[in-house]
């Protein structure tokens, strides 16, 4: 009997967690023919979130629960928590109801049908238009700059195959963009489309510097135009003002002394070539922290505890683990 997996990623999510729960089990005990597990990484929340998770793992052994000692961000936890997954598909989705549950017999049919990576894309969404809006011209952007393909309005959302999974953990890549690498890496996948709906309840965690960081992350992993256009834009600078500075000299030889112009097309020219320096100084700083977060190995995450895991883990399975405190509910 294959076996699904389904991870939901968490933080601060404690109106959240057993409504969802409710739901995908209950999507998922329909397909009568799959056995299943429903993994939670919990990102640090503050609130009873992990308390509820430890309610659901105490009832029900089929549903897990990892325990990050801190917040690892929004790509890593959910990265790391892919690789945890022992099913032979595993179905990533949010915990606030914004990825339809009842899409899960679907993603599942488009697997059985030989795609190894359902990716769900968003082509209507409930959220605010301008943020829409926004997001919309930053994939058009994206895309157009990338060398590789980018999908857009995709968040992640969809189902991977367990040798999709088997790749990933041969990565080895500290800062992972799961959406450049589904793109990237070339499996057979199928798009389907949906609405993406209101959150049922709590605040959304994104805000300028999380969507700052996803939108650099992607940027930095997946174009070279910024430098290209860094380097174009300084030829081009210098050469003007090696032109303009000559003109200026030669004409204040031939018109020495009723030639004044004054200081203003030296501050002029201070000014604008000193803006777009600092403007460049900042992107190849984005791309110097890219490289710099990379070389430095980091793991995606440290545990504090999982619940409901088998004690014996495979070594594979735990080499970015680093968690000495694994333990089941059922102990």
């Amino acid at each position: 009997m294959k076996k699904i997996s389904v991870l939901v990623p968490t933080y601060n999510e404690e109106e959240n967690v057993i409504p969802i729960s409710e739901a995908i089990i209950k999507e998922l005990t329909a397909l009568s023919d799959y056995d299943y597990e429903l993994v939670f990484i919990d990102n640090d929340s503050k609130d009873t979130t992990r308390e509820k998770l430890t309610e659901l793992c105490s009832r029900n052994e089929k549903i897990k629960a990892i325990f990050n000692a801190k917040n690892f961000g929004q790509f890593n936890s959910p990265f790391y928590g892919m690789l945890q997954t022992t099913g032979d598909c595993t179905i990533l989705m949010c915990a606030d109801f914004q990825d339809p549950v009842e899409m899960i017999p679907k993603l599942v049919k488009e697997w059985e049908d030989g795609y190894k990576i359902v990716s769900c894309i968003k082509t209507t969404s409930k959220e605010n238009p301008i943020m829409r809006f926004l997001r919309t011209c930053y994939y058009k952007v994206i895309k157009k700059m990338s060398n590789v393909e980018q999908i857009e309005h995709f968040t992640g959302f969809g189902l991977y195959d367990r040798s999709f999974i088997n790749v990933l953990k041969e990565l080895d890549d500290p800062m992972p963009f799961l959406r450049g690498i589904v793109a990237e890496l070339g499996f057979r996948r199928k798009d389907i489309p949906y609405e993406q709906a209101k959150r049922r309840a709590g605040k959304t965690h994104n805000n300028f510097f999380t969507l700052y960081d996803a939108a650099m992350l992607s940027f930095t992993s997946y174009t070279k135009i910024g430098m290209r256009i860094a380097t174009l834009i300084g030829f081009l600078t210098s050469f003007v003002s090696v032109v303009i500075g000559l003109v200026y000299l030669v004409l204040k030889l031939i018109y020495w002394d009723s030639f004044a112009m004054g200081n203003a097309p030296i501050l002029i020219g201070v000014f604008v070539i000193g803006g777009i320096q600092m403007f460049f100084i900042g992107l190849l700083g984005e791309y110097v922290l890219n490289i710099n977060s990379r070389i430095m190995k980091r793991p995606l995450v440290i545990e504090e505890k999982r619940l409901n895991f088998d004690s014996t883990v495979a070594p594979a399975e735990k080499k970015d683990c680093l968690n000495d405190s694994s333990e089941s509910v059922e102990d």
